[in-house]
């Protein structure tokens, strides 16, 4: 391939644009990967659809959950030259204040690949190296490890694997404790399992049956949060983690759906020093009574992405099978990806679209 095929964001909501250019070439501290996947994000949709500014302005191409292969490296980079990679989707700096306290998700000089920079609905991607996560390959080229996996299906490590990883340790959650999952498509459902295998008892909440259905193997209890007033809904929690024999307190709640309604009812399941982790967006706004955090000796907080040095330990739950994503993820080819925009914002397709170039 002798040139760049990129999909471009010309202008929020109008068909993305196919764009051929020349492969860039690599500087100092960079390398050029070819796009193995791309993962399709709701920030993606976000940006696309709901007037959420990126930093860089149209054109744009979208997409920030990539794998691939280093095709060029420049000075400084050589080793990674011919390697499989994920692409973190948050890319700090790693020299300034913020980043030597270990603090690189608010990094004012990250990287975020579809935001920042070009991103990765495109054949190929130039980004920096120095926080690149190398996937180990068998010798017939497959990612190594037990999990029937590919390079492509790796892609959504990238964020919606990773970012649950970093709210779940965050959460300093344990296996004493109850972890409760409002949402459990992409970034949920591997949240799930994330604190699944950090030993839980483990929750998950959502107003879709396909999805409650596809997550129950891999969770202690499900609920549907639309068949329920909600006071018997936090009544039907309480009682089965009595019965379970855990804690009424401490619970670890991830707010996972990105959607007012799945923010409130969050909130609401606050209980004695609980940590409420608001790991979805939305652009909408809610009413609640912030008291509560004060009445209950509770703590709520964000989380942007997840800091590169998480990356390994996740790629290995994944490679070793402790997360399990090949019934989450679904490959496309990326000349879909107008269609597959479509139907991922009018929710048609359960599982993580990978557009693949």
């Amino acid at each position: 391939m002798t040139k760049m095929v990129s999909w471009q964001m010309v202008e929020p909501g109008k068909p993305l644009q196919k764009i051929e250019s020349d492969i860039p070439t690599p500087g100092p501290g960079q390398v050029v990967v070819k796009v193995a996947g791309c993962g399709v994000c709701h920030t993606d949709l976000g940006f696309f659809y709901d007037g959420v500014r990126t930093k860089t302005a149209p054109p744009l191409t979208l997409g920030h959950e990539i794998s691939g292969i280093v095709q060029a490296a420049g000075p400084g980079s050589e080793d990674w030259t011919g390697k499989a990679v994920i692409i973190p989707a948050v890319m700090p700096c790693g020299e300034c204040d913020v980043c030597k306290q270990d603090l690189g998700n608010i990094c004012a000089a990250q990287k975020m690949p579809g935001n920042d920079i070009q991103g990765g609905f495109a054949s190929h991607i130039l980004v920096p190296s120095n926080q690149l996560c190398e996937v180990p390959l068998d010798a017939d080229g497959k990612p190594a490890g037990k999990a029937d996996i590919s390079l492509a299906e790796l892609s959504v490590v990238a964020d919606a694997v990773t970012t649950p990883y970093q709210a779940v340790v965050d959460s300093g959650l344990t296996a004493e404790d109850t972890a409760i999952f409002i949402g459990v498509g992409g970034v949920g459902g591997f949240g799930a399992q994330i604190a699944k295998a950090f030993g839980a008892l483990v929750i998950a909440i959502d107003v879709d049956p396909a999805k409650l259905e596809m997550i129950a193997p891999y969770v202690d209890k499900t609920f549907n949060s639309k068949e329920m007033p909600f006071k018997e809904l936090r009544k039907a929690i309480s009682a089965f983690v009595k019965e379970k024999g855990r804690r009424r307190t401490q619970w670890k709640i991830f707010e996972t759906s990105g959607t007012a309604p799945g923010q409130i009812t969050a909130f609401g399941l606050l209980t004695f020093g609980a940590n409420l982790s608001v790991v979805g967006f939305t652009m909408a706004k809610v009413e609640i009574r912030l008291s509560n955090l004060m009445a209950f000796h509770a703590t709520a907080r964000g989380n942007w992405g997840c800091v590169p040095k998480y990356y390994p330990p996740v790629r290995d739950l994944v490679l070793e099978g402790k997360i399990d994503m090949k019934p989450f993820v679904k490959l496309f080819p990326l000349d879909q990806i107008n269609e597959i925009f479509e139907q991922v914002h009018q929710r048609k397709i359960l599982q993580r679209p990978i557009l693949v170039p």
